[in-house]
C-alpha cells in the first residue's frame, strides 16, 4: 500500500509573523512532518487542489468521507436517505463545536453549499445542486436540479464551515466571506471548522504548527497526536536526508530514485499504493493556432513516449496513461493506451502544415509532483523531434497556481486527482468548454471546446443506470483520445515514508487523503 500525507490544518483566526521557526523536539505526540509543499491559502474554496482537500481532513470535517474501499464512512452527517429522485436528507452529528466555540447547526451545512456554489473552483462540480435547507438544526435536505448518482461523492467536498464566523464584515469593511484568489481575504488567514486541529501558526512557505482542538467531537478516534510541525521542503534529496537523519518524523513524495534506499534504511518504513493522479500536459488553444488543429495535437500526444517517461524517469512508480479513468474507475475503456508513434506524429505536422514546427512557451511545477520538473524537460526534448521548440519554466507552486491562472503560456502542466473518484470529474474540470457563470472548465487551461463530448458527459451526469452512465463515459474517454484534447501522461503513484512508530498506514488511501487526526504514534523509546 502507498501512504501520502498532507497535512494542512486548522486556523480559528491564525496570526502570520514573526521570526524563524525550527521544528520542535519530537515527543510520542508530536509528530514532524516533511512536505513538498504547505498549504496555499486557508481557505478551502479558494483552491480546488489535492493539498487543499488534505488541509480540509485537518482543519474541518466533512458530511462523509471515503475509506480505503472506497465506502462512505459517516461523519458529520451520520445517516442519509433518498427522499425522492432529486432529494436527499441527512441527518447531522449532534453536539459538534467549531474551534471558535460556535455549534454545529444545518444552517452552518446550507452556508457552505451556497459558497461552494459560488467558488469559482467549485461551481462546477456543484452545479447539480440546485438548493440546500434545513429542515431543523440537525437535518439538512439537499435538492438536485434533476436525478443525480453522485451526491454522496459531492457531499465529500462539503467540509462544513463556521457560518457566523465567516460571517459580517472585518474592520476593513472587507466581506469575511469573500473568496479571492491568490489574494488576501479574511477567510485564506483565518480558520474555525470542526477538524481535529487548529493552526496556531503559519509562515508560507516556512513552518505550519497545529494544535489538536481539545473538544474535537471524535472521542472514538484512536489518534494521540497532540502537536503537528509542518516543514516544507521542495527538494526531494533534502526531503529524504531529513527523514533519515531524525529531523523530521514523516515525508511525502518519497521520489523514484529513492525508494530502494528509503525501504533499506533502518528505523524508517516506506508506504506505496498505486494512484489515480493523472499527470498531464494542456495546450493553449489561445494563444497557439497550430494547437486548435487536432492533427497537431495528436502529433504533440504521439510524440511523447509515456513508457519512457514512467520506466526511466519514474522508475515504475506510475502507469502509463491513454485517459483520464484509472482502472477501476467508471470510464475506464481499456482500448485505449499510449500510443507514441514519432514517425506519425511527424506526418500528421507535414499534413497539418507545420513541418518546419513552432515554439511554444512551456510552465511545470518544480514541487507538486513526482519529478516534475524532469518530466516536463523530457516532454520539451520529445517534442524537439517534430520540431516544437520549447522554452520551458519550472517553479515553486506557490508561484505556480498564480501563474497558472493567468493562462499567459503555451503549455502547461497539470495533476489531477478526481476526489469524487469519478470519470465526468476529470472532463468537468480539465476539458470542458470554459464558462464563467457555471464553472465549467475551471482548470481548461488551454480553451479546449468540443460540445459533443461535453453533452455525453453531462447527460450522463443525470443517469441513474450505473451500467448505461459508465458506458457513456467511456465512449466520452474514446471521443478525448480520438481529438487528443489533454496530453496524458500517466498516473502518479503515492510514496510516503515514517519513522518507527509513526503508524501512518492505516491512515492512508488512493485518494491521497491521509486522515492524521486517526493517525496514532507508538514510540517504545519515549
Amino acid at each position: 500500500m502507498t501512504l501520502k500525507k498532507t497535512l494542512l490544518a486548522s486556523v480559528i483566526g491564525a496570526v502570520f509573523a514573526g521570526t524563524t521557526l525550527l521544528p520542535m523536539a519530537a515527543s510520542a505526540e508530536t509528530l514532524r512532518i516533511g512536505y513538498a509543499a504547505d498549504p496555499e491559502t486557508l481557505d478551502i474554496h479558494e483552491q480546488l487542489s489535492g493539498g487543499m482537500l488534505r488541509f480540509s481532513h485537518l482543519a474541518f470535517d466533512p458530511l462523509v468521507r471515503w475509506t480505503k474501499d472506497f465506502e462512505f464512512e459517516p461523519r458529520l452527517a451520520t445517516e442519509w436517505e433518498q427522499v425522492d429522485e432529486t432529494t436527499m436528507r441527512m441527518t447531522l452529528r449532534e453536539g459538534v463545536t467549531f474551534h471558535s466555540g460556535n455549534e454545529f447547526t444545518a444552517e452552518d451545512v446550507v452556508w457552505t453549499i451556497e459558497r461552494l456554489k459560488e467558488s469559482p473552483d467549485y461551481r462546477a462540480i456543484f452545479e447539480p445542486v440546485a438548493s440546500a435547507e434545513a429542515v431543523d438544526d440537525y437535518t439538512v435536505e439537499i435538492v438536485t436540479s434533476e436525478p443525480y448518482p453522485l451526491l454522496l461523492n459531492l457531499a465529500t467536498y462539503i467540509f462544513p464551515m463556521d457560518s457566523k464566523f465567516y460571517s459580517g464584515e472585518t474592520d476593513e469593511g472587507s466581506d469575511k466571506a469573500e473568496i479571492v484568489k491568490a489574494g488576501n481575504s479574511y477567510a485564506s488567514r483565518n480558520v474555525s471548522g470542526t477538524g481535529p486541529f487548529i493552526v496556531t501558526d503559519r509562515r508560507q512557505g516556512v513552518r505550519v504548527d497545529f494544535k489538536r482542538f481539545e473538544d474535537y467531537w471524535d472521542t472514538e478516534s484512536e489518534g494521540n497526536v497532540t502537536d503537528i510541525v509542518l516543514t516544507p521542503i521542495a527538494e526531494n534529496a533534502s526531503r529524504v536526508a531529513a527523514l533519515l537523519s531524525g529531523g523530521v518524523d514523516f515525508i511525502d513524495a518519497v521520489p523514484p530514485n529513492d525508494l530502494d534506499r528509503v525501504s533499506e534504511a533502518d528505523g524508517v518504513n516506506l508506504i506505496e499504493i498505486d494512484g489515480t493522479r493523472i499527470i498531464g500536459f494542456q495546450m493553449n488553444e489561445d494563444r497557439v493556432e497550430a494547437f486548435q488543429d487536432a492533427r497537431v495535437r495528436q502529433a504533440v500526444d504521439l510524440a511523447i513516449n509515456q513508457e519512457a517517461i514512467a520506466d526511466r524517469l519514474m522508475r515504475g512508480f506510475a502507469n502509463p496513461a491513454g485517459q483520464f479513468s484509472p482502472e477501476g474507475y467508471s470510464g475506464h475503456n481499456p482500448d485505449l493506451t499510449p500510443r507514441y508513434d514519432i514517425e506519425r506524429a511527424k506526418e500528421l505536422m507535414a499534413e497539418a502544415g507545420y513541418e518546419d514546427g513552432f515554439s511554444v512557451e512551456m510552465i511545470a511545477p518544480n514541487n507538486r509532483y513526482v519529478n516534475d520538473a524532469q518530466i516536463a524537460q523530457a516532454v520539451a526534448n520529445m517534442l524537439a523531434q517534430i520540431n516544437i521548440d520549447v522554452d520551458l519554466r519550472t517553479m515553486p507552486l506557490a508561484q505556480y497556481w498564480p501563474e497558472y491562472d493567468t493562462r499567459q503560456s503555451d503549455m502547461a502542466m497539470i495533476g489531477w486527482h478526481a476526489d469524487t473518484e469519478d470519470t465526468a470529474n476529470f472532463f468537468q474540470y480539465l476539458t470542458f468548454c470554459f464558462d464563467e457563470e457555471t464553472g465549467a472548465g475551471q482548470y481548461n487551461y488551454g480553451g479546449y471546446c468540443n460540445e459533443e463530448i461535453d453533452a455525453l458527459v453531462t447527460e450522463a451526469d443525470s443517469e441513474t443506470d450505473l451500467e448505461k452512465r459508465n458506458e457513456m463515459l467511456r465512449e466520452a474517454e474514446a471521443m478525448l483520445y480520438e481529438d487528443t484534447g489533454f496530453i496524458m501522461l500517466h498516473w502518479q503513484n503515492l510514496a510516503y515514508a515514517a519513522a518507527d512508530g509513526v503508524e501512518a498506514e492505516p491512515i492512508v488511501n488512493a485518494i491521497d487523503f491521509p486522515y492524521l487526526g486517526d493517525l496514532v504514534i507508538n514510540r517504545s523509546d519515549d
